[in-house]
C-alpha cells in the first residue's frame, strides 16, 4: 500500500519498522473464530480502507464500541464472538488495562493518541501519501510499540514467575 514511497525511503527504513513491529509490543490478540461469513476482526481491519491495518485506528473503533457508536468496524466488532470477547474487559479502560494500551490513550481513556495528525479520524485514507507522512507514522508507532514493549517488561518483573 506505500510502494508509492520506495524511492523516497531507504530500505532501512522500511526494516526497521518492520523488525521493531514485529516485537512484543507490536502484537495484540483477537477472536480468529470466523461466523456467519464474517472476517476476523484482524482481516476486517487489515482489508478495511478506512483502518489500513492501523492498530491506533482499530483502536478508535473498539473505543467506540464500548461507546455502542458507530465505527468502520462495528459490523465485525458486534458479531457474537467478538461481543463476548470483548466483553470479558466490561469497559475500554478494561480493555486497555488488560493489553497493556495505557501509551495510546490519554489518561482519562477517552481520546486515542493516533499516530498521525488527524481532526476526524476515517475521514481520509489512513495510507501515508508522503515520506513525511511516512516518517511522522513510522516515529508514533515505534515510540508506541518501544513504550509498551518496556510497558510489558515492567509487568512482567512485577507479576512474572
Amino acid at each position: 500500500k506505500i510502494a508509492h514511497l520506495k524511492d523516497q525511503i531507504p530500505q532501512a527504513e522500511f526494516e526497521e519498522f518492520r523488525d521493531t513491529g514485529m516485537t512484543i509490543g507490536g502484537y495484540t490478540i483477537f477472536p480468529s473464530t470466523r461466523i456467519d461469513g464474517k472476517m476476523t476482526l484482524n482481516g476486517a481491519r487489515g482489508l478495511n480502507s478506512k483502518i489500513g491495518d492501523r492498530f491506533d485506528l482499530t483502536l478508535e473503533c473498539i473505543r467506540l464500541h464500548y461507546l455502542h457508536k458507530d465505527s468502520p468496524l462495528e459490523d465485525n466488532l458486534s458479531s457474537r464472538v467478538n461481543r463476548f470477547f470483548f466483553s470479558l474487559f466490561q469497559d475500554f479502560k478494561g480493555y486497555v488495562e488488560f493489553f497493556l494500551l495505557q501509551d495510546l490513550v490519554d489518561p482519562s481513556f477517552e481520546k486515542i493518541k493516533f499516530f498521525t495528525e488527524t481532526k476526524v479520524p476515517f475521514e481520509n485514507s489512513p495510507i501515508p501519501k508522503t515520506a513525511v507522512e511516512y516518517r511522522e507514522y513510522k516515529r508514533a508507532t515505534l515510540d508506541f510499540v518501544e513504550s509498551r514493549n518496556n510497558r510489558i517488561n515492567d509487568w512482567w518483573r512485577l507479576n512474572g514467575q
